[in-house]
């Protein structure tokens, strides 16, 4: 059996073949942040002695998801597939979502063989989650001596350790495309952004980003303040942070979700807080030239809104009574009837569940027609997917293309029965499965079931063949111009995949340069 030993700068790793491709998994890129590395910046791993076996994933970050305590503290691993054969090869990095809060790169869904399949070297890594990753509590006392931003910390030395080392796997340092979905999508964004990743990739594709998901420190205090109350604890109480168990305090970040959009509506959960690492708000720092010459693919789902906007709990505002709320607390009291008037419900809503709000049924709004993103959705659907995703994105777009030629605009627009049974649409991360043409997976089950496998292949073909090219030749598609402004050719993946042109004008004039909580 032959042996598959590379050397890298942290030490010699042997590899295993699977399934006709080479397999590194769970390599540790940092030493593990335990104990007085706990809340402390990721710092690189000691070379080791021998060689490392990386035969298996590494474990998930700490992190409390359905239900369920999972995880590990000492979580920083790289995973790398490849194919038998060729040097040089082009490189693709998935950095996984979840919010901020959950997720791991070890989950079936984010298995990159097809990606190794198709003649690339797929490479993932896990960063920490939630509390031990993107709470900051460096403003109170008795944590004067922790650090910010140490799930980002991760990602940057992560993303340092590739390029210092991808050349041992096979991979090509120069062409390098990075790729995220959510949370992912947004730590895309930040790489665009921050200094210190800088050289490391050349390519960056951002599926549903959060391109705004980042906070002073002063205002992430928001919502750490609910997270004392959840844990029943006062400031005071926050030194048991070095020390308590790391469960119990995933554990408490669900009193947060339930909690922040009350307290304060439009606010995103905690993730990344603007400091040395990432100096400039991720659309001013683009805009300003921060990723040169970066070609650049990013665009939405239709729906995306359907995964956050609920009856009780929600993760985005509800009611016009929210909306208003969030627009008076950040000084744009005077966009409220405008802002209104566009997601006020009209004839070709088909998403009821909120139609009984008091304000919606006095109706004393006009209602907008003839813009292409109005049609077919509950309001408060639609302002979270346009607030939170779709014009954020248009602006990191906006920002790119006048340092780059090469940006591209997509919309996934695929509502598949279950889809259209659950009310879910073409929700939040519909797209993964056929991103990284994973049929057999609990979520892709939840997806395409009930759907032809002939429809699965071919969104397959369509998105993870897009993706595939691009990594390769820095064009996703000879059929999709490139981004143009906020009218402009999209690619728009459905039943019936195609390139159309959009005019999202309207909608970019409605949000402006409006700002929410920022300072």
């Amino acid at each position: 059996m032959e042996e598959y030993i590379v050397q890298t700068q942290s030490g010699k790793v042997r590899g295993h073949e699977r399934d006709g491709l080479i397999e590194y998994l769970g390599i540790p890129y940092a030493k593990p942040p335990v104990g007085p590395l706990r809340f402390k910046r990721c710092v690189p791993i000691t070379p080791w002695e021998g060689i490392f076996d990386a035969r298996e994933y590494g474990p998930a970050p700490v992190q409390f998801d359905k239900g369920q305590d999972v995880g590990e503290e000492d979580c920083l691993t790289i995973n790398i597939q490849r194919p038998l054969e060729g040097d040089r090869l082009p490189v693709f990095v998935y950095i996984y979502g979840g919010g901020y809060h959950t997720g791991a790169a070890c989950d079936g869904i984010y298995n990159g063989k097809a990606f190794a399949r198709d003649g690339l070297v797929f490479v993932s890594f896990q960063y920490r989650l939630n509390v031990l990753g993107f709470y900051d509590f460096t403003t109170y006392p008795g944590c004067e001596d922790f650090d910010s931003n140490c799930g980002l910390s991760d990602q940057i030395a992560a993303m340092n350790w590739i390029h210092e080392n991808i050349a041992a796997f096979g991979g090509d340092p120069g062409r390098v495309t990075i790729c995220g979905e959510s949370a992912g999508g947004a730590s895309v964004v930040n790489m665009l952004a921050c200094p210190g990743v800088r050289g490391t990739f050349q390519q960056a594709i951002a599926q549903s980003a959060l391109p705004n998901c980042v906070m002073t420190h002063q205002l992430s205090r928001e919502n750490i303040d609910l997270f004392i109350e959840g844990m029943g604890w006062t400031e005071a109480d926050l030194p048991k942070l070095r020390t308590e168990d790391p469960y119990h305090l995933a554990r408490a970040t669900e009193y947060v979700a339930q909690k922040h959009q009350y307290k304060n509506p439009g606010m995103f959960l905690p993730g990344p807080v603007q400091d040395d690492l990432l100096p400039v708000r991720p659309i001013d720092a683009i805009r300003g030239g921060s990723a040169e010459g970066i070609r650049l693919i990013i665009g939405t789902n239709m729906h995306e809104g359907t995964m956050f906007v609920h009856p009780e709990n929600t993760g985005f505002p509800n009611c016009w009574t929210m909306i208003a709320s969030m627009l008076e607390k950040n000084h744009h009291a005077d966009a409220i009837p405008e802002v209104v008037g566009f997601y006020h419900p009209s004839a070709q809503d088909y998403f009821v569940l909120f139609q009984s709000d008091q304000a919606a049924g006095q109706g004393k709004f006009n209602v907008a027609h003839g813009d292409h993103r109005q049609l077919g959705g509950d309001p408060f659907i639609r302002f979270a997917t346009d607030y939170a995703f779709e014009m954020p994105a248009i602006k990191v777009a906006l920002g790119q293309k006048k340092y780059s030629d090469d940006v591209w605009m997509y919309r996934y627009e695929l509502v598949t029965k279950s889809g259209e049974e659950t009310g879910w649409k073409a929700t939040h991360a519909a797209e993964i499965p056929a991103v990284f043409d994973v049929r057999d997976h609990e979520f892709s089950h939840f997806i395409y079931d009930g759907e032809t496998d002939e429809l699965f292949d071919k969104m397959a073909a369509q998105m993870h063949g897009d993706w595939v090219r691009f990594a390769k030749t820095g064009e996703p598609n000879p059929d999709w111009p490139r981004f143009e402004g906020a009218n402009s050719h999209v690619r728009i993946y459905n039943r019936d995949t195609r390139t159309e042109e959009l005019d999202r004008r309207h909608l970019m004039q409605i949000w402006g340069d409006m700002r929410f909580y920022e300072i």
